[in-house]
């Protein structure tokens, strides 16, 4: 039985599957202004909105949508990037399913509003007509620097500067924009149209970017902090140290790390004609993992020409990856076996993979984590034919830093400890959040780190 009219969301355009997995350009085709002013006129304007308590940034949802459904996209702009300093990019990778849209109220006897597709839609109609994010303070004299440009840092950065901050981002890549720009596909998260634009916001704030520079080689914070005059660090570095399985013929050609694989190709550009960047363009791909990291590597294999199947030791139920990433790759014809886990890559006389020896399993008691723990199934080894494989298990954060800043503490899983309030370290005004503390996250929860050191950071200068 159909729902009553308002009850159902307004549908949104996509790249048909058959044409989309060809090509890198982005899938999801954005509102129209008539779908746009339809999907926002379902908005209730709850007096109590939960949706607000659903997002790690705190956006005035109701408040962005009602202005959007009054065709005034100034206002609206302006309401989110008070809250938000990429609402293009949030708009677009941020698991709004299980965030702000859980909590709408229209979801508990329809759909819930499509949040992320209306912010999307205002940001990109933001960018197409000029505007700006606000800058609502006059500078106070004082000096921040942030390490890592990804979201954690840029968020950090935005917010201290519109509180007057003079912010330094240092960045150790030769782009800004951390996963923004080598982690997330072009097909999910255009380059020059969404993440460039939403750095030159940042920097239009007065935030300085300075690329090239490896915190813990180029220069160390103590160097920051008693040499160049910076009164708080914040350290938003990442988890870009890649981790494996350590199973038989893991050192073989034709195995990556899925950092290695996407960076290859959203930063470096290996997958465009003109780059001189090289890659493997394998056949047949088997991706190990089952996160949206796994989704990405599996989806750009695709789109490079190979047959790629998705390997999981657990069931679909347990997929970490949003539901949306793994429809789309079920949709473009990628393979998923699930319940199956690696014990050996098989390799030719040249030492090349040819294949990928698993074995099926099955779900046990659960683990820490809550899910239930996989176990293997004895007598059901078998063999996925594959000329490469992409190992999408999750990453740690690179040592360098902690190992070149003394009192600056780190956990058995090399994360930075920040215990303190508002990601306070254990080093007197330096202060961390995002990947760099939890281990890999998502974009919207490294940005809510970032908001909220901005915040520590703030009053620690003040009470000094």
């Amino acid at each position: 039985m159909a729902l009553p009219v308002g009850f159902e969301r307004v549908p949104i355009s996509e790249q048909p599957p058959e044409v989309r997995a060809k090509n890198f350009d982005e899938v999801c085709l954005g509102y129209t202004d008539e779908e746009a002013a339809a999907e926002a006129s379902r908005c209730l304007n709850c007096k109590n909105p939960m949706c607000v308590q659903g997002c790690p940034v705190n956006v005035n949802i109701p408040g962005f949508i009602e202005a959007l459904r009054n065709n005034d996209i100034p206002e609206s702009y302006a309401r989110l990037s008070k809250c938000t300093s990429l609402p293009a990019i949030c708009g677009r990778v941020c698991p709004q399913e299980t965030q702000c849209e859980s909590k709408c109220v229209r979801g508990i006897k329809g759909d819930a509003i499509a949040i992320g597709k209306l912010e999307r839609y205002v940001a990109d109609k933001a960018r197409e007509t000029g505007l700006k994010p606000a800058v609502l303070s006059e500078p106070n004299g004082h000096k921040v620097a942030v390490i890592g440009s990804g979201p954690s840092g840029l968020t950090c950065a935005g917010d201290l500067a519109r509180m007057g901050y003079d912010v330094t981002i240092f960045e150790a890549l030769h782009e800004a924009g951390g996963v923004l720009t080598y982690g997330i596909p072009e097909f999910r998260l255009p380059k020059e149209k969404v993440v460039a634009p939403e750095i030159s916001n940042i920097r239009s704030l007065g935030v300085k970017i300075e690329t090239n520079v490896i915190i813990g080689k180029s220069v160390t914070i103590d160097e920051l902090i008693d040499e160049e005059g910076f009164e708080a660090v914040f350290i938003g570095s990442g988890a870009g140290l890649p981790m494996f399985m350590n199973i038989p013929g893991e050192n073989a050609k034709g195995v990556f790390s899925a950092n290695e694989f996407l960076t290859r190709n959203n930063l470096m550009k290996a997958y465009r004609d003109d780059s001189d960047t090289p890659i493997f363009k394998p056949s047949r791909v088997a991706v190990v993992g089952g996160g949206n990291v796994a989704m990405d590597a599996a989806r750009t294999a695709l789109r490079l020409g190979a047959e790629v199947t998705v390997v999981y030791r657990r069931s679909e139920a347990e997929l970490p990856a949003r539901a949306e990433e793994v429809h789309h790759a079920k949709e473009e014809g990628i393979v998923f076996e699930m319940l199956t886990n690696p014990v050996e890559i098989l390799t030719n006389d040249d030492h090349m993979v040819c294949g990928i020896r698993c074995i099926r399993m099955e779900l046990g008691e659960p683990d820490q984590s809550g899910r239930r723990r996989p176990v293997p199934v004895e007598g059901s080894e078998f063999t996925i034919e594959a000329d490469a494989v992409i190992m999408a298990l999750g990453t740690t954060p690179n040592p360098m830093i902690a190992n070149a800043t003394p009192g600056l503490d780190v956990n058995k899983r090399r994360c930075i400890v920040a215990e303190g309030p508002y990601g306070q370290t254990t080093k007197a005004g330096v202060f961390a959040g995002g990947d760099a503390v939890t281990g890999a996250a998502t974009v919207i929860l490294a940005m809510g780190a970032g908001k909220e050191a901005a915040l520590g950071i703030d009053e620690y200068i003040r009470n000094k």
